[in-house]
């Protein structure tokens, strides 16, 4: 029985190949799109994760003192206590930490030394850097550059220039590309740092730099010791400790103890970049309410088609239940075409997502994806992404033959048989 049921319904399909094929085409091409959106979004995301872990903080200790715990001034009134402000007017200051050795001290004992892999104190400041007639605002961050290289990397993301010539230059500066292009800057050129307090300072470009990351390489690096000279800062004191740790992506619990320890905040790359992870929760639930839309009207398609066939074939399905077919055997044959046109058209789309995927991540465009720039666009190979969408949309099309196949099982073959021209 089973065997006829297949026949059946693949006589139906290959009896009108030009609507079969332009369904399955349907079916085929959202499932494509699909599949490669899911593979762009993702592999945006991964790339942001993996550029950040690779060329980023994990944790930063930044001279933040935390906050005093507030006082319940409810419960304690009974008491007598009272809170009252006096002259509550006070000098902004700087983001410091003082003694900032005793801290590298402490990150390289034996309660932190097995989680932290790589401390590098930095001291930043925004100052107008002037080549030529050009001048722009930048962050400049002064560094330990053996240290910085062990977190960041940076002498592999070295674009023109070496280490090496940086630690022999005085004055010397590393120049992210952004600030290159946009001042006209090469390598062994002289620029003016114009701090906001003090003189100005002549230096001369070692390197310039690319990491992928628009913020960074919006930025210079200096010296630890030329970064506190233009900030002000004596010998002992940077802004901040960036730190490499371990295990990245769990982080949180280490993060605490050290502000416990520290009394200075510590935020993860996670904190730090929450509002961009979070745009990307939203695009990731856009794309799969996308989805679930393209796939309705996949199903809408695979259902027209049967639609159409009952109304074609409603005196061939008469003849069958007078010849003893049941009501269940039918509904079989019309939700087995609509899985098998699901299925087929979901495959294909799926082979072709392969080619579309390949075709996007060769484009050698640079793009700005977000706060990051990329060769080419970041894709995503996850066989997890073509599961779900095949599956899903096998699924919608074998439901959408179901409502269209009990039709069919409704048919009374007497008076299809009386009203049908024989």
């Amino acid at each position: 029985m089973l065997r006829t049921i297949v026949n059946i319904a693949m006589r139906h399909l290959l009896g009108r190949p030009r609507q079969t094929l332009t369904t399955l085409a349907g079916v085929a091409v959202s499932t494509m799109v699909l599949i490669t959106t899911i593979s762009l979004t993702r592999g945006l995301l991964d790339s942001f994760v993996e550029t950040i872990v690779d060329a980023a903080p994990h944790i930063t200790l930044k001279g933040e003192e935390l906050e005093p715990l507030p006082v319940d001034l409810i419960s304690d009134a009974a008491r007598g206590r009272r809170a009252f402000v006096v002259e509550n007017i006070q000098k902004e200051e700087r983001e410091e930490i003082r003694n900032y050795r005793r801290l590298l001290d402490l990150l390289d004992s034996r309660e932190f030394g097995r989680d932290v892999v790589a401390a590098s104190p930095y001291v930043t400041s925004q100052v107008m850097v002037v080549h030529s007639n050009r001048n722009l605002p930048v962050l400049l961050k002064g560094v330990d550059i053996a240290r910085e290289d062990e977190i960041t990397g940076i002498e592999g993301k070295l674009t023109s220039g070496t280490i090496d010539l940086f630690l022999k230059t005085p004055g010397a500066l590393l120049v992210g590309r952004t600030v290159a292009r946009d001042l006209g800057i090469e390598l062994g050129d002289e620029v003016t740092v114009v701090p906001a307090s003090g003189p100005p300072q002549q230096c001369k470009v070692a390197g310039c730099f690319f990491t992928g990351i628009n913020a960074v390489d919006n930025s210079v690096l200096s010296s630890l010791k030329f970064g506190q000279i233009i900030e002000r800062f004596p010998a002992n004191k940077v802004s901040g400790i960036a730190l490499k740790v371990r295990d990245p992506l769990d982080n949180k619990g280490l993060a605490s103890s050290l502000e416990g320890v520290t009394g200075y905040k510590a935020p993860t790359w996670q904190e730090e970049n929450a509002s961009v992870l979070a745009l990307f929760t939203r695009i990731g639930y856009i794309v799969m309410s996308l989805v679930g839309f393209v796939g309705v009207v996949s199903g809408f398609g695979v259902a027209n088609i049967l639609i159409t066939t009952i109304f074609e074939k409603s005196r061939d399905i008469a003849i069958m239940k007078s010849l003893g077919f049941s009501a269940r055997s039918l509904v079989m044959v019309f939700v087995l075409e609509g899985f098998l046109v699901g299925l087929s058209g979901a495959l294909a789309g799926g082979i072709l997502s392969i080619g579309s995927i390949n075709l996007l991540a060769s484009f050698p465009v640079e793009t700005s994806q977000g706060p990051l720039t990329k060769t080419g666009f970041s894709m995503s190979w996850n066989i997890g992404y073509f599961l779900l969408v095949i599956g899903a949309t096998v699924v919608i099309s074998t439901v959408a033959a179901f409502l269209p196949s009990t039709k069919a099982a409704r048919l009374e073959p007497v008076e299809v048989l009386r009203d049908s021209s024989l």
